[in-house]
């Protein structure tokens, strides 16, 4: 797309603003604009609001900020998010500007001169472009008009697509509009989970083209239309209860996915089904959960209730039902679904027709924290239409999805970026959950499954083809952990029981090294008071020479779409969180690297800029750091070693103290490192020190790694008793356990 002009500053809106805004945009902190308002006196009164929570005129205090340079620093997405706040009393503008961000991205010559167009122009412009948007099925955009009024937020539009944030910026837009929905019980699909759903429908036929309608019967912002999009799907259709959500969904699919033809209704898909006629070749879907009036009385005689009438307390069952009268006998429906639609007593007669059909085809649980709401684990359900002539199905594949990412079930992978979803959407995270391996290992026990389900090689702890008989019990419960079995019966007792030695022993010589560095000769007392020192500031150090600070920066919107400099490209990448875990850099050629970073080099301090309760707060870089690159969370500090010990300058930068005094933020802490403070002692008294230090580190280390292996070695000789693997020790006295160097019976 031609890169778009530089615009002028919207013009001013007559609205007021808190102190936390003013802060976004001139790019300062709200202590600074509290620090203005007592030492200017021209600072602008408050033009209403509370004495604790005063409200400014905008326009005086942008005409304050300009007068003394300090000019609006916001990103344009904020800008936006802002004006649409400031434009209450239009609650519809954020629905009207949807369909403009998909014209502007097709006519980016009508702006061309938009710093000079009037108000009124800029209005009659978009309006415009809107209207020459092709007639799409059940959408209208010829209704939409625009007034002089608009052109504030038709301008931040711009901006946004200006720096590329065009799909941002329609996420905003609708954000707006749905905060006065009550669509309960709705949640975003993140992006990673949308393209691994759409992977799994089109994994169920290995062999065949992937299909070529696919329906979402509750598409939110449409994020798994796009990326059924994206694996071949050529007609999409879809429906969402929320209006707002609808044109959201075709407003993305025009953005993301335009090639395919786009079939987006605005109607209640239980009540009101819009596509009552439809039958797709596949079904991909978020519905929303926990619904009680989805419909239970007036749809009780609905023909779509073929496995049975859902609970009016289990809608998630009237969804999955749903998908399946709208597909192709022998087609696939993949829904997400909460666990408790696995286990639901009111429901557990829909889920054994279910299962004696044949509909159901596999269950796999998701680490918690995958997707919203994060504290619990999702279920996909991957569900088939039966045939009449197809063979029984004999068992149901069970994937317990935490055991794929290294989670515990509990903690699960981070919250990865969410692109959209279902009903309600949000943007923008940063992705770091382990979905690389969470997507491999499901579609690579799915595809192999679905290709021969008979000959399925069960996994224990992670896949299970479960027979059908063992799932049509009393409970009827299809919860893939209930299911798996965590050891193999035919595991070899001998090669377990020398996983387990081999435990015993790195348990036993880890503990024994934990002890020698906890022996080490005392550590006496500075004296009969603590010891007082002069000390400098890290900012008052850097401007002597003494050391340099480095940090790695985002990439600016011209540098998105290119490669990093020559020297940064591929090279290992140390993050926040790698530092916080005492794990090295991370090789992986998918972790991207920053555009603006530092080269580690032996010696470095590395110092995480984000406070956490636990975890390495800093550490010296050693040679297997050295040659990678930094990433966002970490500082480095390169200090003069004829001036400064490295180790020295990590323990004392770590110390709780200095770290507190030098933390700002409420819900994150951030470190500032210019305000951490050093004590100036001569270079050999640094040493010393520095020794000091270095021996905490170590200790540090051998304890989390001691740790690690008290809870991994109980685990494996329980699970190896449970299993019939392992024989309880033939000692009465449990004396063969004091020599776990003895080799195994």
């Amino acid at each position: 797309m031609p890169k778009q002009p530089e615009f002028s500053a919207a013009p001013e809106v007559s609205a007021q603003v808190t102190a936390a805004e003013i802060s976004r945009l001139a790019g300062v902190t709200r202590a600074t604009v509290s620090n203005w308002r007592r030492r200017h006196m021209d600072f602008p009164s408050p033009a209403g609001g509370t004495d604790s929570s005063p409200l400014y005129d905008l326009a005086a205090v942008r005409t304050w900020l300009a007068g003394r340079g300090h000019g609006e620093k916001v990103p344009p997405i904020e800008e936006l998010r802002t004006l649409l706040r400031l434009s209450a009393h239009d609650r519809s503008a954020a629905v009207r500007l949807l369909p403009f961000a998909l014209a502007q991205r097709s006519r980016p010559d009508l702006f061309t001169a938009a710093d000079a167009l009037s108000d009124d122009d800029v209005a009659v412009r978009a309006q415009a472009s809107v209207h020459e948007l092709p007639a799409l099925p059940g959408t209208r955009f010829d209704d939409v008009t625009y007034t002089a009024s608009d052109a504030a937020l038709l301008r931040a539009v711009l901006r946004c697509i200006d720096a590329g944030q065009t799909q941002d910026a329609v996420d905003v837009l609708a954000e707006r509009e749905l905060e006065d929905e009550a669509a309960s019980g709705a949640y975003a699909t993140p992006g990673p989970l949308a393209d691994l759903m759409a992977r799994l429908l089109g994994a169920a036929t290995p062999q065949s083209p992937y299909p070529v309608r696919v329906f979402d019967p509750a598409c939110g912002s449409g994020a798994l239309l796009v990326a059924a999009a994206r694996q071949g799907a050529k007609y999409l259709y879809g429906q969402d209860l929320v209006p707002v959500q609808a044109r959201r969904s075709l407003v993305h699919l025009g953005l993301e996915a335009p090639d395919p033809t786009a079939d987006i209704r605005a109607e209640d898909s239980l009540r009101a089904d819009a596509f009552a006629d439809l039958t797709a070749d596949g079904v991909l879907c978020n519905p929303p959960y926990g619904d009680r009036d989805w419909g239970h009385d007036e749809l009780a005689y609905d023909p779509r209730w073929a496995y049975g009438v859902p609970p009016r307390g289990d809608s998630e069952l009237a969804w999955v039902q749903h998908a399946l009268a709208h597909i192709t006998p022998g087609a696939f429906a993949v829904i997400l679904l909460p666990p408790a639609a696995a286990t639901r007593s009111l429901s557990r007669r829909i889920r054994a027709e279910l299962i004696r059909a044949g509909a159901l085809r596999a269950v796999v649980s998701l680490p918690a924290g995958a997707a919203p709401p994060l504290h619990i684990g999702l279920h996909v359900w991957i569900l088939q239409r039966p045939e009449l002539t197809a063979p029984e199905h004999q068992s149901v594949l069970c994937v317990e999805g935490a055991s794929l990412t290294g989670s515990d079930g509990k903690s699960g992978p981070r919250p990865a970026r969410t692109l959209g979803g279902s009903r309600t959407a949000g943007r923008d995270g940063v992705v770091t959950a382990p979905w690389d391996s969470l997507t491999e290992g499901v579609l690579r026990y799915w595809t192999s499954y679905a290709t021969d389900p008979s000959g399925f090689e069960d996994v224990p702890g992670q896949a299970r083809a479960v027979p059908v008989v063992d799932l049509l019990d009393d409970l009827v419960d299809v919860t893939p952990a209930r299911n798996i079995r965590t050891t193999a019966a035919a595991a070899d007792p001998v090669v377990v029981a020398e996983q387990a030695r081999r435990l015993r022993c790195e348990l036993a010589q880890a503990a024994e090294a934990l002890a020698a560095s906890a022996r080490q000769e005392d550590w006496p007392a500075a004296g009969a008071q603590a010891r007082q020192w002069r000390t400098a500031t890290l900012a008052d150090l850097t401007r002597g020479g003494a050391l340099t600070i480095h940090r790695a920066g985002p990439p600016s919107s011209r540098e998105r779409d290119t490669p990093p400099p020559a020297e940064f490209e591929n090279r290992p990448v140390l993050s926040g969180r790698d530092l916080a875990t005492g794990q090295r850099a991370t090789a992986d050629p998918e972790t991207p690297v920053p555009h603006t970073t530092a080269i580690v080099a032996e010696g470095d301090v590395l110092l995480a800029e984000i406070r956490s309760d636990s975890g390495t707060k800093a550490r010296v870089a050693d040679e297997q750091d050295s040659g990678a690159v930094i990433g966002r969370g970490v500082r480095l500090i390169r200090p003069d070693p004829k001036r400064l010990d490295a180790w020295f300058l990590a323990g004392f930068l770590a110390a709780e103290d200095n770290l507190n005094s030098a933390s700002v933020g409420t819900s994150s802490l951030h470190i500032d490192p210019s305000r951490l403070r050093v004590p100036l002692l001569p270079l050999e008294e640094q040493r010393r020190y520095g020794e000091a230090f270095r021996h905490l580190y170590t200790l540090r280390q051998e304890a989390r790694r001691a740790t690690e292996l008290a809870v991994l070695m109980p685990k494996a000789l329980a699970d190896g008793l449970t299993g019939g693997t392992l024989l309880p020790p033939s000692s009465s006295n449990g004396s063969d356990r004091t020599d776990p160097t003895r080799p195994a019976s």
